[in-house]
């Protein structure tokens, strides 16, 4: 895997010539959220569908 700067780096030439600092900032956010719940599901911590929906209910009542 590549480090940290290379993975920024990597995102942040990806973007066009014309991108504002927030949506490079939005970009590098998503990739680190994508990053962090691959290891989540990796290491198995993650919730069932059917577990979720169950904590949604409660959080509307």
């Amino acid at each position: 895997m590549s480090s940290a700067k290379q993975q920024i780096t990597r995102i942040v030439q990806e973007q066009p010539d014309d991108s504002t600092y927030d949506a490079i900032l939005r970009e590098l956010a998503f990739a680190r959220m994508v990053e962090r719940g691959l290891e989540d599901s990796e290491a198995k911590r993650t919730v069932s569908d059917g577990e979720m929906k169950q904590k949604i209910k409660t959080w509307r009542k």
